[in-house]
């Protein structure tokens, strides 16, 4: 069978131009409880913030749930496309396909195996685990299905070779299991056209808790460009985290990227908040968006927001740095950077 690398395809990094951003629309399920709840509504009204930021930069096509679509136009606002398919939650990042672009100027996705981050107890995914390929087939794209269970919050590219991963992901006993780390490269780089993959030992410490991801990178580390990493660092060294970070941040700087580039290391530091209702929170703002001329970059009514927005000012002083506030999204689970997913512009990368 035939492979995207094998016929000319890669998966650019995100700061390539983008065609659109697509969002899954928050239904009643375990995250978010049920219609009428406390919260419910207020996730809707997170998510619709979001879509219509991401708006001022580019087109955004959201996915609700069959019979949902009316009351999402609603908090969506115009200019907002929605359309209907089947859903179970709302993670369009891990969910949706990964998309790819041709040689020849084509539009490709991977449709990753999807089984509820790893089969979960509260998890449900037999309608999300089709929602890759509704979404590769909405925008018209070649797809191509992985035996590999993954996620898009699971991996980050440069876009010229090089991939970020965490061993606790992909090599989840729950998600893989028996496969080895030469396996999943395999099966990696076959789909994205990368050829190095620099494994990240683990995530931050609340990705572990009952909604967690078990180690997504997108909220630890990610390319800003071919080179530059930015990492999340925890400077309380009473916090479980800092330690993580001191490590990753090592591991990055010793690396090498596909082009043999010692990386260059941006160290963002964490939010002052360390817990939200008694819990230990991952609030990171390395979990942001970068769309067409923008940053749509998390924010937490913190002290540190306005020093993560200067950082990402300097990487990208030819975008718009918006910060959202994202503490109802982490609430539920995840990040700017989870519910949103990049289909880049074909023919320009």
């Amino acid at each position: 069978m035939t492979t995207p690398t094998a016929d000319g395809f890669r998966m650019p990094a995100e700061w390539a131009p983008h065609e659109r951003t697509w969002m899954a629309w928050p239904g009643p399920n375990a995250t978010f409880g049920e219609e009428g709840g406390e919260g419910l509504e207020p996730a809707r009204r997170a998510w619709a913030g979001v879509a219509r930021v991401v708006r001022r930069f580019e087109p955004v096509t959201v996915v609700a749930g069959v019979g949902q679509g009316e009351g999402a136009r609603q908090l969506l606002g115009p200019g907002i496309e929605v359309v209907e398919r089947p859903l179970d939650d709302a993670w369009m990042r891990d969910i949706g396909p990964t998309f790819l672009v041709g040689a020849g100027g084509q539009l490709g996705a991977v449709d990753w195996v999807f089984n509820g981050w790893g089969a979960q107890d509260w998890a449900c995914w037999e309608r999300d685990a089709k929602v890759g390929g509704y979404v590769a087939g909405l925008a018209g794209a070649r797809t191509y299905r992985s035996s590999l269970v993954n996620e898009g919050g699971g991996l980050h590219v440069d876009g010229e070779g090089t991939v970020l991963l965490t061993e606790t992901v992909q090599l989840d006993p729950g998600r893989n299991p028996g496969r080895t780390k030469e396996e999943v490269e395999v099966e990696v780089h076959a789909c994205l056209g990368t050829t190095r993959a620099i494994w990240l030992p683990r995530g931050l410490t609340a990705d572990y808790g009952r909604f967690g991801t078990r180690g997504h990178v997108d909220i630890v580390a990610a390319f800003a460009r071919p080179g530059v990493v930015v990492a999340h660092t925890q400077p309380d060294p009473a916090h479980p985290d800092h330690d993580v970070c001191k490590e990753i941040v090592a591991l990055l700087r010793s690396s090498t990227d596909a082009r043999g580039r010692r990386l260059e290391v941006v160290e963002v530091p964490a939010p002052t908040v360390v817990e939200a209702d008694g819990e230990l929170v991952d609030y990171s703002y390395i979990n942001h968006y970068l769309c067409n001329g923008g940053v749509v970059l998390c924010a937490f009514g913190d002290p540190r927001d306005e020093e993560a927005a200067a950082i990402f000012r300097r990487l990208f002083p030819e975008r718009t740095v918006a910060p959202v506030d994202a503490r109802t999204i982490f609430a539920a689970g995840g990040g700017i950077h989870c519910i949103t997913q990049q289909q880049p512009k074909v023919g320009t990368v």
